[in-house]
């Protein structure tokens, strides 16, 4: 389960960095202790609760977007019907 955690933030973080440019995304993913990402996003792990490393850079991406950050994920969320997702955003 933890590596598709791993793809779906990866996936966050690739949206983000289309929208936000590669700097600012990388900047604000890097805000989340338990996640470590390589330098073009990719999520090399995950630790503690994946579920709340998830809401964490969910937060960080809500700070600069609002409610848009949600929406541009929610189609990256429906890939993953295994996950129990909640986002407390």
């Amino acid at each position: 389960m933890e590596e598709q955690y791993k793809e779906l933030i990866t996936e966050i973080i690739k949206k983000q960095i289309v929208i936000l440019g590669k700097d600012l995304a990388l900047i604000k993913a890097r805000n989340v202790s338990a996640i470590t990402i390589d330098s073009d996003g990719i999520v090399l792990s995950v630790s503690g609760n994946p579920q709340q490393a998830l809401n964490h850079i969910m937060s960080e991406y809500s700070s600069l977007l609002g409610a848009t950050a949600k929406n541009i994920v929610k189609p990256v969320l429906e890939k993953y019907p295994d996950l129990k997702i909640s986002l407390d955003i």
